[in-house]
């Protein structure tokens, strides 16, 4: 009796035990010939071979561009050729202060993104933590959602007049319900049995928000922020349409009213390059801040 509880755990004792499940030393088996399951380690692509599947797609469009306007099938007055945009951009950088009107569109997606999602990571947070809070603000916050961004855009205009100050709120406002969203769910999801272990170590009050409830609610925080980055772009393209007088925006108004197919089409992809360039921002943030999430576990 006493070999049988100082035999290593796995290994049987006999061959005729072995036989009776079905197994030989360092493999566990039922009767059906099943044996103990061992993780799968699939090669991984490389870097460079990763990056180069992603820009498929891209370069795909890009050539049916291409083809179809060189070919006729789409016509100039309807969507310029590569070539044309390509031209267009560079007058656009060399004489017409290009630059100049990116930078100002950045400074606006930025400020208002970072006023928006900051105020909506503090309610978030407040709302799945306190009953009180969810009780106070949820309903208000939700009536809010509902109403459609833009149209508010004319009620700021009133307010604060035509300068930076309506169009840095509109984004604001816009970025805010993202954020909210999923920081509050991202809260209400953190396991209550993690926060009573920390609470029994003395973690109370704000080190229990920043070393406990934080870290297990940032991947739903970070898929908030995703989102209203997109939600920025979307908000600043609405913001520049009325009333500006300089930005991307000030240059697609310009354009569309003369109808310049090449600038109008320029300024579509430099916001599309904002929207990529922030993702990709948030990405990097996200490999920073969970490196644990690098390995997925489905694929």
């Amino acid at each position: 009796m006493a070999e049988q509880f100082t035999r290593p755990f796995g290994s049987l004792g006999s061959a005729e035990q072995q036989a009776a499940f079905g197994t030989s030393d360092g493999e566990l088996s039922d009767g059906s010939g099943l044996i103990s399951p061992e993780p799968v380690h699939k090669p991984t692509r490389s870097r460079q071979r990763s990056l180069g599947l992603r820009v498929v797609g891209p370069l795909a469009v890009l050539g049916v561009w291409w083809l179809l306007t060189a070919t006729g099938v789409i016509k100039p007055f309807t969507l310029a050729s590569p070539p044309t945009v390509w031209r267009t951009f560079w007058d656009l950088l060399l004489h017409q202060n290009l630059l100049s009107d990116i930078g100002v569109s950045l400074v606006r997606a930025t400020v208002g993104l970072a006023i928006g999602a900051g105020t909506g990571l503090i309610l978030g947070v407040t709302v799945g933590l306190f009953a009180l809070g969810e009780e106070l603000l949820d309903s208000t916050l939700q009536m809010f959602r509902t109403i459609p961004f833009p149209a508010l855009l004319f009620l700021f205009i009133a307010w604060f007049g035509i300068g930076e100050t309506p169009k840095v709120l509109l984004i604001a406002l816009a970025t805010m319900f993202p954020m909210y969203l999923n920081a509050s769910n991202g809260v209400r999801n953190v396991d209550r049995k993690v926060v009573e272990a920390a609470r029994s170590f003395g973690l109370k009050g704000r080190s229990l928000i920043r070393q406990v409830v934080i870290p297990l609610s940032m991947p739903s925080i970070l898929n908030g922020l995703r989102f209203s980055v997109g939600v920025s772009i979307i908000a600043l393209v609405f913001a520049e349409s009325i009333a500006s007088n300089s930005g991307i925006g000030y240059l697609l108004n310009n354009a569309s009213a003369v109808q310049n197919i090449p600038v109008i089409v320029v300024c579509i992809i430099l916001y599309a390059i904002l929207g990529i360039l922030a993702d990709l921002f948030v990405r990097t943030l996200e490999r920073r801040l969970m490196p644990w999430r690098r390995q997925v576990a489905v694929r």
